[in-house]
């Protein structure tokens, strides 16, 4: 090999000098352009001109920051008719100057406004202010903290909890947490918009199965293992999770729990279980859908739960085993970087363990009133009632769609109806732009355990006239 350099060399002088001399001409010029683009500057100021004082003064007084959000009132004009919600929340409420009865907050334990738990929220704010400073991870965490993530792990049954500053952004941040692209996540079609947007966030491929429907799940839990087995070394490297609602939020029906936790085995699947309406609703001690099926909590891998609809406090709480909680406390977004919740919400939140522990019989009449409001509103011509039997939060839908629109008017119609007439209930509001599904219109109903059985029934006849009196108009028109 030695021996044939000289030649090569030779060879390709030979063929330099064979070549055209425009040839020459070209490349040179290309060299020189390259060497020009290299050490030129990108920009040269020709003329420099120094502003003086006042000039300067104008250009600053002139500018005019672009805001972070939208005005209020152009972001109201896009919106239906907004309402006026005056003085505190609570069993009764003062909508649009109309004193009403409460069924549209999800208060279900009616803790909003309780005695102790203000008492409890004032001492708190002496001791510690109403901020916490920072991100749970830096400066954040106080000892309220901590004792409130003991409670809830201790209520629950699981080994570790961790709790969230803001609600949505619990679910929304637990799954990408351990969902990466990559993954395979199966989900029921009707989930939550804070579910949505924690599955777009994971960039894993989603695969919908139809509501609450077993078999549908069963057959996409197959096809994905035969395709699993054709390429198991690339299976080898892809997690596979399901994640569901105890009790969907658009639907207010309950999952098959003990169907999913036997895929959740029998296909090697890694199951979430979103309990934000569920907890302090159903089991005998309002821990949630597992205590109603009797299955340990040991058995899923996540419980994720909101703390706005039965603690009266603000944020939420992720349940597991200890390396599971502990992976979120680095890789959950809405852990790390928020701001922790404040000291006052976390003290109201214990308290409203605090109470529960202390009256059990309190979910049971939650789950009984919430029972007797369907049966009065079972049968009302035009209206169809969707819903577990048991659930405090369901819905109402037209029967007979006509479109969307149409059916819109006809539910804001019911909804005003009521307000006047001292029961207050509302449409729920979905962005058809963010949502992954869309689901009929319907008007979403709230029981608290403070209504009396008189409340219920009224609540039911006002519900039933107004809902007749849309008919008649739309009969009319």
């Amino acid at each position: 090999m030695e021996m044939d350099k000289p030649w090569i060399v030779a060879e390709a002088i030979q063929s330099a000098l064979q070549a055209p001399f425009y040839h020459f001409i070209l490349e040179g010029l290309l060299v020189i352009w390259i060497l020009r683009l290299i050490f030129s500057k990108s920009y040269k100021i020709h003329q420099k001109e120094t502003l003086t004082k006042k000039e300067k003064e104008e250009l600053v007084g002139s500018w005019q920051p672009e805001p972070l959000v939208p005005p209020l009132e152009k972001t109201l004009a896009k919106t239906r008719p907004y309402r006026l919600v005056s003085g505190q929340v609570g069993k009764n409420i003062v909508v649009d100057g109309y004193k009403c009865k409460n069924f549209a907050s999800m208060n279900f334990l009616g803790l909003v406004g309780n005695k102790r738990v203000e008492e409890k929220i004032e001492k708190c704010i002496r001791t510690y202010g109403v901020g916490t400073c920072g991100p749970r991870g830096f400066y954040g965490t106080f000892d309220v903290h901590l004792e409130l993530e003991e409670r809830i792990a201790k209520f629950i049954g699981a080994e570790e909890a961790l709790i969230y500053s803001y609600g949505f952004a619990t679910i929304a941040s637990a799954i990408p947490a351990y969902a990466k692209r990559g993954d395979i996540i199966f989900v029921d079609e009707a989930v939550c918009f804070a579910i949505q947007k924690g599955l777009q966030a994971s960039r894993s491929k989603i695969v919908y199965f139809k509501h609450n429907d077993m078999n549908d799940l069963e057959d996409k839990l197959i096809e994905q293992e035969k395709i699993d087995k054709k390429n198991p070394k690339k299976a080898a490297v892809i997690r596979k999770f399901m994640v569901v609602e105890g009790i969907y939020m658009n639907t207010g029906q309950i999952c098959d729990l003990p169907k999913l936790v036997e895929f959740k085995f029998k296909y090697k699947v890694r199951l979430f279980v979103e309990e934000s309406l569920s907890f302090g609703v159903l089991g005998d001690h309002g821990r949630g859908v597992t205590e109603h099926f009797n299955i340990p909590v040991s058995k899923l891998d996540l419980v994720v739960a909101c703390m706005e609809y039965s603690l009266a406090s603000v944020g939420g709480f992720c349940c597991g085993r200890h390396y599971v909680v502990g992976h979120q406390r680095l890789s959950g977004m809405g852990y790390v970087f928020s701001a922790s919740l404040p000291s006052l919400l976390a003290r109201a939140a214990i308290e409203g363990l605090n109470i529960s522990e202390e009256n059990p019989d309190i979910f049971a009449q939650l789950r009984q009133k919430a029972a007797f409001l369907q049966d009065l509103l079972k049968g009302i011509k035009g209206i169809e009632l969707v819903g577990y039997p048991e659930s405090p939060c369901f819905h109402l839908r037209r029967l007979h769609p006509v479109t969307p629109e149409k059916d819109l008017k006809f539910l804001h119609d019911v909804v005003n109806k009521c307000m006047k007439n001292g029961i207050c209930i509302t449409v729920a509001s979905r962005l058809k732009e963010e949502f992954l599904s869309e689901w009929p219109a319907s008007i979403r109903i709230a029981v608290s355990v403070e209504m009396s059985e008189e409340d219920l029934d009224e609540a039911a006849r006002v519900i039933r006239h107004a809902v007749e009196e849309a008919c008649n108009k739309c009969k009319g028109s």
